[in-house]
């Protein structure tokens, strides 16, 4: 009994600001018939202790910075923590209120006798805190003075009905108060999400018009329209000259963006391999000649030694030159974009010069084309002269899709040019379904027996002994662009045409690293 801890108060709720007060009264007992001597106090005089409210721990509001024994009583001085403490401020609206009147003690008694009568002298204790309450246990334990304002000491019998109306005006303020906090909060929160969504937009982070062009973009832009030699003096030092021989000056990335993308509407090797960049003259990259192998073995058989062999492939960085001629009238019309005609005439270009490359190339000064490839492997049609068996049905084509490794047809997809496709569109299978079949999806290819199907212009024609049609996983075909594109403007070889020529190089590289990832369709009866 001695070890618990004692409340000498009745709950309710809790008060803010500059508080003194008379926390217990030692001329009388409380309403439980308790008193306690004033030496009890001894321990706690000149120490601070925390302010609670109705003795809820979770309910620190202040601090008493001041403890003192006196004749009439425990005095004691503290201070709501109105602006840290959101619940003091809330307690100091009930003490102005009227709602809050009384201190109350929290301690633990370690030394009492019985009093005759009832109740206990309590000699010895240990305070632990000491509350604001509504109804204190003992009727003398009072708030004196609460931040200037005076607090009567007179009444202590309190109207509970009055109190009770004061509690709830006190409450539909705080509740008023909590509510238009939230709404303010809510419309900051609102306000600070639509300016970091404004933050977060990238043309802002430029700091000046959203299509505000680079220097150097601006620069090039004024080199294709009017040339060097009437070029801006500050403009023309944003240029970067190039090391070609023949002179001329490097493209910006983003024009060199556009163009590689507009590459592929030409280009349509580039759709299915798989493509990168380099800034070196070749890439070599590894290439696995060789696999391990294993074999079942007894508990104490030799075991055969075996290794994985590893070579080396090397695809060359190849150059290709261009030219394009625009009309002199077109540069000079400044409502036309002149970037995006000589991207687009250029990559028109570059895609029909490559794509030949990228098929049929021998290697020598250009990329190595798939189809040069001897260690591809094929399958005969089954016919001599077309793609269909003499029968008419497309058994050649399944028997060439099923020959490859599961692991590339999965990724496979079909190729050949538009006369080829012509005649796939007429192939049946034995129930006398086409086995082309349309996208039914805007921006994705139709498919051949439900593997992608990309038109190459530069494929073979159907012939005997022709090679029409190649199946397998693309991205086994690498193709790498060198990070350069050089523009020489030539304004004199056409000047009688009324044009500007521009000449146009690039470099890049391309070469098959899997040949049994591949596989093309022969015509041939066997």
């Amino acid at each position: 009994m001695m070890e618990r801890l004692e409340f000498k108060a009745a709950f309710t709720t809790d008060d803010a600001g500059a508080i003194t007060g008379k926390a217990w009264d030692f001329s009388s007992p409380d309403r439980v018939g308790d008193m306690i001597d004033p030496a009890a106090f001894a321990g706690a005089v000149g120490k601070s202790i925390p302010m609670l409210f109705a003795h809820d721990q979770a309910q620190a509001v202040g601090v008493w910075d001041q403890v003192t024994v006196e004749a009439d009583g425990l005095k004691v001085s503290g201070k709501l923590l109105v602006n840290d403490v959101v619940r003091a401020a809330e307690v100091r609206a009930l003490c102005r209120a009227g709602g809050i009147t009384g201190l109350s003690v929290g301690f633990v008694t370690t030394k009492a006798i019985p009093r005759r009568g009832g109740g206990r002298t309590i000699q010895n204790l240990d305070l632990v805190e000491c509350s604001l309450v509504a109804v204190p246990a003992h009727p003398a334990a009072r708030i004196t003075n609460l931040k200037d304002l005076p607090l009567s000491t007179e009444n202590t019998n309190l109207d509970l009905a009055a109190l009770e109306q004061k509690l709830i005006a006190a409450e539909a303020k705080v509740t008023a108060a909590e509510t238009k906090a939230a709404n303010d909060n809510k419309t900051l929160a609102d306000r600070l999400a639509a300016f970091e969504v404004k933050l977060n937009r990238p043309a802002i982070l430029k700091g000046n018009n959203d299509n505000e062009p680079s220097p150097e973009r601006k620069a090039f832009k004024s080199f294709l329209k009017y040339g060097p030699e009437r070029m801006p003096g500050e403009e023309a030092k944003s240029l970067v000259v190039s090391d070609d021989t023949r002179g001329g000056y490097l493209a910006t990335a983003e024009f060199q963006a556009e163009v590689i993308k507009n590459i592929v509407q030409f280009s349509p090797v580039r759709q299915a391999a798989r493509v990168g960049s380099t800034a070196s003259s070749s890439v070599i990259l590894p290439k696995r000649t060789g696999t391990p192998t294993a074999s079942w073995v007894g508990e104490t058989e030799d075991r055969q030694s075996t290794e994985s062999a590893y070579g080396q492939i090397e695809i060359p960085i190849n150059e290709a030159a261009c030219y394009v001629d625009v009309s002199l009238q077109l540069l000079e019309d400044a409502a036309v974009n002149v970037e995006s005609e000589v991207a687009m005439d250029l990559a028109e270009e570059f895609g029909r010069l490559e794509g030949v490359a990228f098929v049929n190339g021998d290697g020598f000064k250009k990329p190595t084309g798939f189809m040069t490839d001897a260690g591809i492997p094929f399958t005969v049609s089954g016919s001599a002269a077309v793609i269909a068996d003499a029968d008419g049905s497309a058994d050649g084509l399944i028997n060439l899709m099923y020959a490859l490794k599961p692991a590339y047809r999965a990724n496979g997809v079909w190729m050949a040019n538009g006369t080829t496709i012509a005649a796939l569109r007429r192939l049946k299978d034995t129930t006398k379904q086409y086995i082309w079949q349309p996208s039914i999806q805007a921006g994705e290819p139709a498919t051949l027996l439900g593997r992608p199907i990309v038109e190459a212009p530069d494929m073979p024609d159907i012939a005997a002994g022709t090679f029409p049609i190649i199946f397998g996983d693309f991205t086994r075909y690498r193709i790498y662009d060198r990070v350069a594109m050089s523009i020489l403007r030539d304004p004199y070889s056409q000047a009688t045409t009324g044009k500007v020529r521009f000449h146009a190089r690039r470099r890049v590289g391309g070469a098959n690293t899997q040949a049994e990832a591949f596989r093309k369709l022969k015509v041939a009866a066997a």
